[in-house]
């Protein structure tokens, strides 16, 4: 019977403290059936999260504890260390995560099993994949005074809805574009550094080619149809990039 967990980090690093360091949020999926793995691993990959995979539970947990992951996606039966046994390792080190359990299981006992096993929620098989990613985003639902709108000029994004408006104009953007934008303004008036860029917006920490950033910019300006005089998003050339009001200084 398969039984599977969630472990959702409670640190709101996605929503708040981002001005400093933003990133995506970052999964590791622990299951050694490839069906199942292939399909959460794409599923989550399509929702702009970044993934990460394991086939069996001592590397997995080896993983879980130096990757800093943002949510775990467990197996409850693994080779080498079941799901429960990552599941408490992992809560040794990271008492305040939320936990939601994934499972066949319903009875009484198993709920309270896994609920003594460090649980915050659980979610009954089968379920579909848009009942999972909202009870993640309930989990990860920003507390009360963190910031969800930003401007740029005309600009406005909604964090919360992932919309994009351009004075009262609704600007349609990929996920991509939408997370290369929300970094930009997320450090307004700051430089950007291409390779902070493609780590943060793209999750690529090795050598890269990060030409591909001026193809989404150019696909950006274009969209947000900024004329000359909207020099919103500028080029600092040797570096990267920048998000800045007209006349703001650069910090």
């Amino acid at each position: 019977m398969l039984y599977l967990a969630v472990v959702v980090k409670n640190n709101r690093a996605y929503m708040g403290a981002l001005s400093e360091k933003w990133k995506f949020m970052r999964i590791l999926i622990i299951e050694d059936e490839k069906g199942i793995l292939n399909f959460l691993k794409q599923g989550l990959e399509e929702e702009s999260y970044a993934v990460d995979t394991a086939a069996e539970g001592k590397s997995g947990l080896d993983m879980a504890l130096t990757g800093n992951y943002d949510l775990l996606l467990i197996d409850w039966m693994l080779p080498g260390k079941s799901g429960v046994e990552i599941c408490r390792e992992f809560r040794k080190h990271f008492a305040k995560t939320p936990v939601i359990f994934l499972t066949a299981r319903d009875t009484v006992q198993d709920t309270i099993f896994g609920l003594q096993a460090g649980a915050n929620d659980y979610i009954k098989k089968p379920f579909s994949f848009d009942e999972l990613l909202e009870r993640i985003k309930v989990q990860l639902r920003p507390v009360s005074g963190e910031q969800a709108e930003f401007t740029l000029g005309p600009i406005r994004i909604d964090t919360h809805s992932h919309q994009v408006f351009k004075g009262d104009e609704e600007i349609k953007l990929t996920q991509k574009e939408f997370g290369l934008l929300e970094f930009l303004l997320r450090n307004k008036g700051k430089v950007c550094r291409r390779t902070r860029i493609i780590e943060s917006v793209w999750d690529i920490h090795f050598e890269y080619n990060t030409g591909i950033i001026d193809v989404y910019i150019n696909s950006l300006r274009k969209k947000l149809k900024l004329a000359k005089e909207e020099d919103y998003i500028q080029t600092v050339r040797g570096m990267g990039y920048i998000a800045k009001e007209i006349g703001q200084p650069i910090s």
